[in-house]
């Protein structure tokens, strides 16, 4: 199971860190990926981690502003949003998927990356 939270309602250039608690998985060899679905548009992926050695890879639309990291004693994963825009308006959404055999050395940003998703959480960014 998948919780995110953290979304609301931020000013441009404001910052949100959105929350995503995994529970009820067996072994600790996973990745966890971010997602965002603007009106309109596709789930894109903006980041991911992967707890194994706590690799990151972030979308470049996000680069430099958003910083994924994880508390791993709590299996949860945070995504800190900073100078947060207009265009970051959207649903986001965390994904896991186990990471037996997949390399840490490329990033898993696509929606069939991953198995399990957990509910959206809304960020909206006010101009």
């Amino acid at each position: 199971q998948l919780q995110a939270s953290g979304g609301g309602l931020v000013q441009a250039g404001g910052s949100l860190r959105l929350s995503c608690a995994a529970s009820g998985f067996t072994f600790d060899d996973y990745a966890i990926g971010w997602f965002r679905q603007a009106p309109g548009k596709e789930r894109e992926g903006v980041s991911c981690l992967f707890r194994r050695d706590n690799n990151t890879y972030y979308a470049d639309s996000v680069k430099g502003r958003f910083t994924v990291s994880s508390d791993n004693a709590e299996n949860t994963v945070y995504l800190q949003m900073n100078s947060l825009k207009p265009e970051d308006t959207a649903v986001y959404y965390c994904g896991f998927r186990y990471t037996y055999y997949t390399s840490s050395d490329q990033p898993l940003l696509r929606i069939d990356d991953y198995d399990h998703w957990g509910q959206g959480t809304l960020v909206t960014v006010s101009s």
